[in-house]
Order: structure tokens, then sequence, then C-alpha cells
């Protein structure tokens, strides 16, 4: 089955100046997605006709849909109408249902229709009109080629670039008129999360599996701070035959890096450890210092975190450390504030304050001051206490203080999630 193509073009200045963020493709792709439609590229055009026709042109030579927002204001900055009229070759005319959907939308709201506004319900002639049930602005639809034997034609469809407008003209018309068009495939993912191992140290253990893969099923790696997620997508047209096929293939991962997977989909390693200490009776409470209460922040994310996160504290200064915490002065004097020594104490004290079964603990230079020849920047030591064992884990992180107290944060949870009693 041939695989239908997308192109999504967003166009505005700001997008381009970076005043608002484009969050409008990323919710369109995956809709999309859904549906058996691939998006194979994003582009941003500013406010400039020659650029927009081009975009267009570019677009066109590329994928069967293009999927375009923004620009459809009254003003004279916004081109996107013109340019669509320019590209199709046909003149604006006045569109006789937008004005009487226009004129209501703003009686309803006990306001007269001005002569700007009015100029919304002027529409290229060649266009189908998509209404906007929330919006001033209609939507677009045009079609070339509309003559050539089923879903061989092209598709541009132009819609307003306030996202809850955007989302609902998609929902309703959209994605309806592009499943009546084309003979869609079914696409099917799946998400493997992996935590503590670096992408090119995975990529070597599946190498094998990786080239065994059919043709149909192909896989990503998305890697972020601390973790790497697998993604296996297929393409097919037999819905459940897909997804068991890749539910398979995701199972032969196992034996290969089991031990490093620590779950599936979208759910983040902080719902993952939360998860195994609800289902265990486990409670946890944290003495942070590098880290600043950003683990905390992470583990109490989470609804329902109150059943096994009692509290934290964060001893960042010497005093505290001992004061407030209780790690002896001579540990401190002896081994300093980032040692494996001390960062055993935090964890057995904090754990034996807050009377929990399990204490974490974080102690480190988290940049971009602070170092020694002997503790760089980005030196952490992390610690895990039950009442059954304590482990500890030394980390040689970045020169970045954020990146460093995050990765730090994802190594303890990866650290409660290995080392908690089977």
């Amino acid at each position: 089955m041939k695989q239908v193509l997308a192109e999504l073009i967003t166009i505005g200045d700001e997008i381009l100046y970076g005043q608002i963020v484009d969050t409008n493709t990323q919710w369109m792709s995956v809709e999309l997605g859904k549906v058996g439609i691939k998006v194979i590229r994003k582009t941003t055009l500013g406010d400039v006709e020659s650029e927009i026709l081009k975009g267009f042109a570019e677009a066109e030579s590329r994928a069967d849909i293009i999927l375009i927002t923004g620009g459809l204001g009254p003003t004279s900055d916004d081109l996107t109408k013109p340019c669509m009229a320019k590209y199709f070759n046909c003149e604006i005319k006045l569109h006789e249902e937008a004005l009487a959907e226009l004129t209501a939308f703003f009686k309803s709201r006990g306001r007269e229709l001005s002569d700007t506004n009015k100029l919304q319900a002027y529409l290229p002639a060649c266009c189908t009109k998509i209404t906007n049930s929330l919006g001033t602005a209609p939507g677009m639809w045009f079609e070339k080629n509309a003559r050539l034997p089923e879903g061989q034609g092209k598709v541009f469809m132009s819609m307003p670039g306030v996202p809850y407008e955007m989302k609902r003209m998609m929902t309703d018309h959209v994605i309806p008129r592009l499943k009546a068009k084309y003979k869609l495939p079914v696409i099917a993912h799946q998400v493997i999360r992996t935590v503590g191992i670096g992408e090119s140290v995975i990529a070597d253990k599946i190498m094998d599996w990786e080239k065994s893969l059919p043709p149909h099923i192909r896989l990503a790696y998305l890697p972020s701070i601390g973790e790497v997620r697998l993604r296996l997508t297929g393409i097919g047209e037999d819905e459940k035959k897909l997804k068991t096929e890749i539910e398979g293939l995701s199972q032969k991962l196992i034996p290969l890096v089991g031990e490093y997977i620590y779950g599936y989909g979208e759910e983040p390693l902080e719902v993952a450890v939360g998860k195994l200490l609800r289902e265990k009776g486990l409670t946890l409470s944290i003495a942070e210092s590098c880290t600043g209460g950003y683990l905390s922040h992470l583990i109490t994310s989470v609804p329902g975190s109150s059943q096994y996160f009692l509290g934290s504290m964060i001893p960042y200064d010497y005093q505290i450390k001992m004061r407030q915490l209780g790690v002896r002065p001579e540990v401190l004097e002896q081994y300093g504030a980032v040692s494996e020594p001390t960062i055993i104490e935090m964890a057995n004290i904090v754990r034996a304050k807050f009377n929990t079964d399990v204490g974490v603990a974080t102690s480190g230079i988290a940049g971009p001051g602070g170092a020694t020849p002997e503790k760089p920047v980005g030196l952490v030591w992390i610690a895990y206490s039950d009442k059954h064992h304590t482990v500890t884990k030394k980390l040689q992180l970045s020169t970045d203080r954020l990146l460093n107290i995050q990765a730090a944060s994802v190594a303890v949870l990866n650290l409660i999630r290995t080392s908690l009693p089977q």
C-alpha cells in the first residue's frame, strides 16, 4: 500500500523570531499518525510572499497533503489567503456563507461586524470553505489534479494558527475528509523506555536484532537526559496483526537489554519508580544537596506520590549537613561533602529521621564553580539506603549546572529502581 505523505507549514514571522512557540505541528503530527498519514517535513515560513509561494511549491513536490496554519487574519501582514489565491490562480471573492457565519459569530458576542473583520469572508473562489466553529477565519481546502485516480491528487488545507481553532477544524473536518479521500495504511508504534545505558552502547547490544527487523518496521533511538527511548514504528493494513508483530519484536529485546528497560509507552521514570514503591508497600525520604529539590519535584509530580514519599531535606551547606541532618563533623572534615562516606551517612540518616523504608541522597559539584583538581565540576555521589543494604554510585557528569542537576536526579531514580528489595 502506498504511504500517504504530509508536510506541515506554519506561517508567521513571530514563530521565526521565537516570540511564540509552534505547538500546532507537534499535535498535528500525532493526530495524522493515528490515521496512517506520515509527516515527512515541517517548515516555518516568514511573512514574505515569495518565500510562501516557494514553500508551497516545494512542499507539493514532496508530499500528497500540505497542511498550513497561520496568516489568516484580516490585517495586511496576513498573507496566506492572497498567496493561496495566487498559487492556485483564482480570484478572491466574497463568500456569502462565510459572511453569514461571520456575522452570526460577532452577533452572538454582542458586537458589530467591522469592515476589517468582514475581509475574512473573502475567500479564493477555487477553494472549499471549511467552517471555523470557534473563530472568525474559515479554513480553505484546495485540491490539485482532483480528477486523477483515487488518492493521486494533492490536497492543500489552510487553517487558523490559533491552536484550539485549528484542533477543532482538524478533528471535525480535515481528518474525516482525508480519510475519505485517501486509502490509508495502519501505523503502529511501540516505545521501549531504557535508563542507565547510553545510546551507542545500547545500539551495539541490539545490533543483530535491529538488522533482523522486517522492512515494514523501523527503529528510532530517542535519547534524553539519562535515558534512551527505543521506538518501533510499523506500517501495514491489519492493525491487530501489526501490533502483535511489534509486541513480539519488543519482547526479544529483554534478553539483550532487559536490565535497562523500565517501562513502555509514555510513562516516565518517576512514575515507574512510584509504582514499584507502591507495589512493595515501601516509603521514601530524600536528602539532596547538589540537586537542590529537583529530585523531590520529580517524585511529587506524580499523582498519588504521598502514598510512598514522606518528605525531604535540602542540606546544602556544611553546617546544615551537620546540625540539621546529623552528618558527623569528622566525616565532613576528612572526606568533604562530595564523597562516598558523606553520601552514605546522608542516605542512612535521612531514612532514620523520616522513619522510612528507603532513604536516598545526592551530593556533588553542579558547577560552574566550586571545583578542585581532585573534585571537578560534574562530580556527583548518590546513595540508596534500606534496612538490608546501602548502595552508592559515583557519577562524572558535564560542566553544565542544570544538566548535572537533571542527570543526577534521573540517576537516583534508577538507583532506587535497581536497588529495591526483590
